[in-house]
């Protein structure tokens, strides 16, 4: 089943390109600049695309992303420092970005011939982002039998949208994923903050799953008393 994987550049979304290239039928990553302040993601997901040998297609949505203020992911807002389970990160929502990205990820395959388009929302992202849960993923595929009744038949695939940060990272690994080459903070500074939600989840995830984690962060021990303040709520 050619399967299209809307990629970020992220851990979560490179991780899930391997897991699909794996079984042959990586047929293209997608990547969407919204104007996001960590921006540089997209150039892991082109080296990801050359890695794994697909064609990748950058959709420009900065108008778009222009008018969807209030988040701190594209207006000139902190990104808050701490958890992802903490209600300071409802900041870092972009109003339904998923269900954009995820319409034009829909359009391309059936363009383009793909019989499934995967995205990599999961259990952690439940808590903050209403557009990760499975209540929408499963509404959206409803509607796109709909809008493409006749035309194509296309699958939402999301394996992780039951699983934590630490399975993906064990199945990143078991499928030979360079998390060095991935990135997530949302600071888009020149190294990993080590202080933000994304950064939070993405070390903790890594001592959850018992895998070393290669990332350089800015603050790397920060996480640790996030976590205690998370368990402490």
């Amino acid at each position: 089943m050619k399967t299209l994987v809307i990629c970020s550049g992220g851990l979560d979304s490179v991780s899930l390109a391997h897991v699909i290239a794996a079984t042959g039928n990586l047929s293209r990553l997608v990547s969407f600049d919204y104007g996001q302040r960590h921006r540089k993601e997209i150039d892991s997901a082109a080296a990801t695309a050359t890695r794994l040998g697909v064609p990748h297609h950058v959709i420009d949505l900065r108008p778009v992303g222009a008018v969807l203020t209030g988040s701190a992911l594209t207006d000139a807002i902190d990104v808050p420092d701490g958890h992802y389970a903490e209600d300071t990160m409802r900041v870092t929502v972009v109003p339904n970005r998923n269900a954009i990205m995820l319409t034009v990820g829909f359009g391309l395959a059936a363009a383009q011939g793909d019989q499934a388009v995967a995205a990599a929302v999961h259990g952690g992202d439940h808590f903050i982002y209403p557009d990760c849960r499975p209540a929408f993923t499963d509404a959206f595929q409803v509607m796109q039998n709909a809008a493409l009744d006749g035309y194509a038949d296309i699958r939402l695939l999301t394996p992780f949208v039951h699983q934590t940060k630490a399975d993906i990272v064990r199945a990143g690994a078991a499928h030979g994923t360079p998390f060095q080459d991935t990135w997530s903070c949302y600071k888009g500074g020149a190294l990993h903050c080590g202080r933000c939600g994304t950064c939070v989840e993405r070390r903790e995830a890594f001592h959850l799953a018992g895998i070393p984690d290669p990332t350089a962060y800015a603050d790397p021990d920060y996480w640790q008393a996030a976590v205690a303040r998370k368990a402490g709520a």
